[in-house]
């Protein structure tokens, strides 16, 4: 990977001021969010909208797929979203999670919230950086484990795969589907900025919009599977983070602004 691969590079012909964004996310309760700081910084319109909406897979359902939380040693969490709802079917199941159970997390951030729930210091828990990559390397040092795997209806196969392939003790378990939210109230997404934090985000966005056109709207994306989807759905990534010069959204969009209302 060279130099510039590494860092946000403008693509001066798409280059044009920025005025308004739209953030795929609720909007932050935080008076702090980096968001509203950099909306008031560089006097911006900044509108948030979920483009997508978590639906719980219930207990009768869960049970429908024969997996067993207690049969398992270890845990593989690769989100937020993961971690509320294992501990949720726990309860539901009243499972009560040995204090032996490890925990295999994508990121500080993910294992940090992992305190909801359970008193982290007395734990084994296990960190990537930020990529499913990053925690693989850590799940092969540990490969007597009973994995389970609790995730989305919708999910990249980089985890189910090594763990197969490599053969692994491991169940996958559905415990909650990702679905396009109704942004039919929209008029449209006309901003200059879209910011999409999944591919989940960018089948919403076609879902909503089959007709949508790029144009000169700027993609930004978080993580490297949404930065795929961005691609693969035929649209140009224009902001990517997070990377050494850009290790959040707010801060990979502010980048592109100070170069791209500079021009």
């Amino acid at each position: 990977m060279s130099a510039n691969e590494d860092l946000l590079v403008l693509d001066k012909k798409r280059a044009r001021a920025v005025k308004s964004i739209l953030v795929s996310q609720p909007e932050p309760t935080d008076p702090n969010s980096p968001y509203l700081k950099l909306a008031e910084k560089y006097n911006l319109k900044i509108d948030f909208r979920k483009f997508i909406e978590i639906d719980p897979v219930d207990i009768k359902e869960f049970r429908k797929q024969k997996v067993t939380i207690l049969d398992h040693t270890a845990v593989i969490f690769t989100s937020r979203n993961a971690v509320d709802h294992f501990f949720r079917l726990a309860t539901e199941s009243k499972i009560e999670i040995p204090s032996d159970m490890k925990y295999f997390c994508i990121s500080e951030q993910t294992a940090n919230y992992l305190q909801k729930y359970i008193v982290i210091r007395k734990r084994k828990i296990f960190t990537g950086e930020r990529t499913a990559s990053d925690l693989l390397n850590v799940i092969k040092k540990h490969k007597d484990e009973k994995f389970i795997f609790p995730c989305s209806n919708i999910r990249t196969d980089d985890i189910p795969n090594f763990l197969t392939e490599n053969e692994y003790d491991w169940s996958e378990a559905i415990i909650y589907r990702t679905v396009a939210s109704d942004l039919s109230d929209l008029d449209d997404v006309t901003y200059d900025i879209i910011a999409f934090f999944s591919p989940s985000g960018i089948e919403s966005l076609f879902h909503n919009f089959p007709d949508f056109k790029q144009n000169n709207t700027r993609i930004a994306a978080f993580g490297p599977t949404t930065s795929k989807a961005v691609k693969e759905a035929n649209l140009i990534l224009d902001i990517q983070a997070p990377l050494p010069n850009a290790p959040s959204m707010t801060g990979a969009i502010e980048i592109y602004i100070k170069e791209a209302n500079n021009l």
